[in-house]
């Protein structure tokens, strides 16, 4: 099971080796990681995808909240939240393709950022689920290349981290 975990941590150099570091150390693995500054330039937001299971995610909690720079650790992977990947990907795209990419385009809400003799650019954003599904109907055209960023979550509601 993939868990969504929101980390508010003190935004100074040297936090993300420690916490990466925890993770290594403990033969967790990592399946995306994304760090920002929030509105308070002194604390940054990660948040961190790991797999496993609800033990785990304990695990990894109590690990996190002994960290001196962590401010606070969040279960985001249930319906209480809002998670979000962001996808861009150059595909070939010539002749009756091109035609058939608009329209996959077109069902995923996906924006075409560029378009050459050749290829297109597009940008996609959704759960990991969509992200996956959007990429794996590309694979025939040929993607020629790929950025993945890891995912970003957000409590529903009134509640804040």
């Amino acid at each position: 099971m993939r868990h969504t975990i929101a980390v508010l941590v003190q935004n100074h150099s040297g936090v993300l080796t420690r916490v990466s570091g925890l993770f290594s150390s403990r033969n967790f693995n990592i399946e995306s990681l994304s760090v920002g500054e929030t509105q308070d330039p002194l604390v940054s937001r990660m948040t961190i995808v790991v797999s496993g299971d609800d033990s785990v995610l304990d695990q990894v909690e109590k690990q996190l909240t002994k960290l001196v720079e962590v401010i606070k650790v969040e279960d985001l992977s249930g319906e209480g939240a809002v998670v979000r990947e962001l996808a861009l990907v150059k595909v070939k795209a010539e002749g009756q393709g091109r035609l058939e990419l608009f329209e996959i385009a077109n069902v995923f809400r996906a924006k075409v950022l560029d378009i050459s003799t050749a290829t297109l650019s597009m940008e996609v954003t959704g759960e990991h689920g969509k992200v996956g599904a959007f990429l794996q109907l590309l694979q025939p055209y040929g993607i020629i290349e790929l950025v993945r960023t890891g995912a970003a979550g957000i409590s529903r509601g009134s509640q804040t981290l």
